[in-house]
């Protein structure tokens, strides 16, 4: 039997957090429930999660002060907000900081069940391409380890990034990649000069690739990549 997704959950209201934790639970999911941002902070330290549900406007330390702190890994944990505020500019907040998901309260459990399950999988199938080595798709052989693309029988050494970025992208053909998760995974940061950087990365990628006409990097405007096969 596989092991139950591991939550953490850090609510400060004691009815919803009770309700979630016993709901969660009773769909087959290990929870830990901290009622503010300091216990929720020592739960981190002390213990594994594969998931955190966090609720904005905590009494001690707001959501987005310890969503810095989770991001500062080198496996940022995954994390969906929990909040009673639906304001456009704290949801970019947000994912600016890194979330997953962004759910506004009353939270409806199903979905909220279905949120979950769906993030997770995304950081497992991320997790499984940072130890794959080789790759194929369309003509081509892609070698993590060596960094050499071969099309056709024509080998070209990738730069680091590039190997990097193309890791991802080829671990998921025709699955769209979050930006946001590929520059966090690669640079640690989603500042402007990253931004940048990633997509000089992926036209430099277009163009190597473009070798093979079956082949395609496209950009799903404010989301991120697919590498259409």
């Amino acid at each position: 039997m596989a092991n139950p997704t591991r939550v953490l959950l850090i609510e400060d209201d004691g009815n919803l957090g009770y309700i979630l934790s016993e709901y969660l639970q009773m769909k087959g999911f290990a929870v830990t429930r901290a009622a503010n941002g300091k216990s929720g902070l020592e739960a981190l330290k002390t213990s594994s999660f594969d998931i955190c549900l966090l609720d904005i406007m905590l009494p001690d330390i707001d959501g987005f002060a310890i969503a810095e702190r989770i991001g500062d890994g080198d496996a940022p944990l995954p994390f969906i907000f929990l909040t009673a505020k639906s304001v456009k500019v704290d949801k970019l907040k947000g994912f600016r900081l890194g979330c997953d998901d962004y759910l506004t309260k009353p939270v409806d459990e199903e979905e909220l069940v279905a949120r979950i399950n769906a993030v997770v999988r995304r950081h497992v199938a991320s997790a499984t391409a940072t130890t794959t080595v080789e790759f194929s798709f369309g003509s081509c052989r892609f070698n993590f380890s060596t960094r050499v693309l071969a099309i056709d029988g024509t080998e070209t050494t990738l730069t680091e990034k590039e190997a990097e970025v193309l890791r991802l992208l080829a671990n998921g053909p025709n699955t769209l990649l979050s930006r946001d998760m590929m520059l966090k995974k690669i640079w640690h940061n989603n500042d402007y000069f990253n931004r940048r950087s990633m997509d000089v990365i992926v036209s430099r990628l277009r163009k190597r690739l473009a070798a093979d006409a079956s082949l395609r990097i496209v950009n799903v405007h404010g989301k991120g990549y697919v590498l259409k096969t």
